[in-house]
């Protein structure tokens, strides 16, 4: 496949125009919208040896919560050599794409086309971790240090590189509840963390009885699974929520438009205490479960009743993991407690799964050599500006040189920030500030909800395109 235009030849020594840290589907949307900009000089750097994108949860028929069209570029860039529909069209698989009329692929699916895009796109470096990021105030430069990695990951040469932006894209990482981390840490009985789910399964189903804790779409995607796995009469599944139900994401028209930059602008301006009080109360616009999902459950069961009986199935939302401890080295306990009923239980188990979600991976381990100039809030988090900068101290940003942050800014940015639908427009956002130009035209209003009353806030309304105007032939012409 052609990547024409070529990046600049780089002199060793001498300053990129951006290094990327990370290269998951964020970092990799950036590489993609940058390569065909022939003036910049990039560089990705990620530590696995490979594209990797939750693999552990690329469960058969899993689908993504996002239509197609949220791939890597399109929504900035639609005519994009790396949209998802060329990578069909690589691949030979645009008519059967076509006929099955999908809106929303397979994460399966979407992994392989970011594979296909981390195959065929320069400036990719795998098996480079990176080890740290400091200022050199001689040169206006960021110094990033790495360690290049062998095929079995261990340390093989160290290099360093200079540029003048950064852009971070560490991702996230599995989150285990305090309670639980001593069931994971110590060997036994299985307890692993959904992220490990493909890779355990096996091991899972050989177990009598099977608990499975979080209410969210992993939790339910992976109790689908299971269920579909076990006998009828004999599936001895518990499924566990702090939720107060098994809820549907919110998924109507109006309502994903908290997706939009629209949303993501007016979520900005807020104050700071405002921003953290709505995050914690839209939990349900991106942690709760997908309405097909929650119906293929429902379908599974009831189709286990047919012929009489229950399924030996328990499903208990309102319910969170006070303590827990092992049983021997066969079996887990659980104690619990019921939020509303203020009650508590014991519940005996075989094996484990934590559906208990991802957090953002701290900053402060990579940039502790920039920690003087890094500017916080209230409660010592990052600041990030408009433009997804990390606020330096003048000194470094004064220089024109700047650290951007892809899918760490949930507190500034709001409930868009994970989201795979706005990777391309925050991409083309960082790539504007970075050139100083409109290189990827933006639109000006993308949501019909107006979210706020301020005047300084309200989306701009696109001129309305004037019909042509015919002028009539004079008579005789």
């Amino acid at each position: 496949m052609s990547t024409t235009p070529h990046p600049p030849h780089h002199e060793p020594d001498a300053p990129r125009d951006l290094v990327g840290i990370g290269i998951g589907p964020f970092n990799l949307s950036l590489a993609a919208l940058a390569q065909p900009l022939a003036e910049l000089d990039t560089a990705f750097y990620e530590q696995r040896p490979a594209f990797d994108w939750h693999s552990g949860l690329l469960i058969d028929g899993a689908r993504i919560q996002v239509p197609f069209l949220a791939d890597l570029v399109t929504l900035a860039d639609p005519a994009s050599p790396w949209t998802f529909l060329n990578h069909l069209k690589a691949c030979d698989r645009l008519f059967p794409f076509y006929f099955a009329e999908r809106f929303h692929i397979q994460r399966a699916e979407y992994d392989a086309y970011c594979r296909w895009v981390a195959d065929h796109l320069p400036g990719l470096h795998f098996g480079h971790q990176v080890d740290a990021v400091r200022w050199n105030p001689e040169r206006d430069v960021f110094e990033v240090d790495f360690t290049q990695l062998d095929a079995d990951g261990e340390a093989e040469a160290l290099g360093r590189t200079y540029t003048r932006n950064i852009a971070l894209g560490i991702g996230t990482e599995p989150h285990v509840p305090d309670p639980l981390k001593p069931l994971v840490e110590a060997p036994g009985v299985p307890v692993i963390h959904a992220a490990d789910y493909l890779a355990h399964r096996d091991r899972l189903l050989a177990a009598d009885h099977i608990t499975v804790i979080g209410s969210g779409q992993s939790g339910a995607e992976i109790l689908l699974d299971l269920l579909r796995a076990r006998p009828a009469g004999r599936e001895k599944l518990h499924w566990l929520g702090r939720t107060e139900a098994f809820a549907p994401m919110e998924y109507s028209k109006l309502g994903l438009e908290h997706f939009t930059p629209d949303y993501t602008r007016y979520f900005h301006a807020l104050p700071e205490g405002v921003r953290d009080r709505l995050v914690t109360g839209q939990w349900q616009l991106h942690k709760g479960i997908d309405a097909d999902t929650i119906a293929a459950i429902h379908q599974e069961l009831y189709d286990r009743t047919l012929h009489g009986g229950w399924p030996d199935v328990v499903l208990t939302p309102g319910v969170r993991v006070r303590t827990a401890g092992r049983l021997a080295t066969t079996k887990v306990e659980l104690h619990l407690e019921h939020v509303q009923q203020n009650t508590r239980a014991r519940l005996t188990t075989d094996a484990v799964v934590l559906a208990t979600g991802y957090r953002e991976r701290p900053l402060d381990r990579l940039l502790a050599g920039l920690d003087p100039y890094l500017r916080r809030d209230n409660r010592e988090r990052p600041r990030v500006d408009e433009q997804f900068r990390l606020v330096l101290d003048p000194c470094v940003s004064g220089s024109g040189c700047h650290l951007y942050v892809q899918n760490a800014e949930r507190h500034t940015h709001g409930v868009g920030a994970p989201d795979l639908g706005l990777a391309a427009w925050r991409s083309a956002t960082i790539l504007n500030s970075l050139t100083g130009k409109e290189t990827y035209p933006l639109p000006a209003r993308t949501a019909f909800t107006t979210f706020g009353l301020d005047e300084t806030q309200q989306p701009r309304v696109p001129q309305a395109r004037q019909a042509q105007v015919l002028i009539p032939l004079a008579e005789g012409r």
